[in-house]
């Protein structure tokens, strides 16, 4: 899958994955989402952002999630 909207670049945000080469990481959006935040209110805090902006944002999230595993409790039992 390739993503024209994400970048990585060491000399930004040291290197954390950004939107289209703006101050604003793909964590940023995704935490925004996470914490209930409509597209609209993120497109409203973040002016620079579009809709598809966020989509691709959350589509990277979670690509990159589907290529790790991550450390996780078990439920118990």
């Amino acid at each position: 899958m390739t993503f024209r909207r994400i970048t990585v670049d060491p000399d930004l945000m040291g290197g954390v994955p950004t939107i289209r080469g703006l101050r604003i990481p793909v964590a940023t959006v995704v935490s925004m989402v996470a914490d209930g935040m409509s597209v609209t209110e993120i497109c409203a805090d973040l002016p620079d952002l579009t809709p598809a902006d966020v989509a691709e944002a959350l589509r990277y999230a979670a690509e990159t999630v589907r290529e790790r595993q991550l450390p996780l409790l078990r439920p118990s039992a």
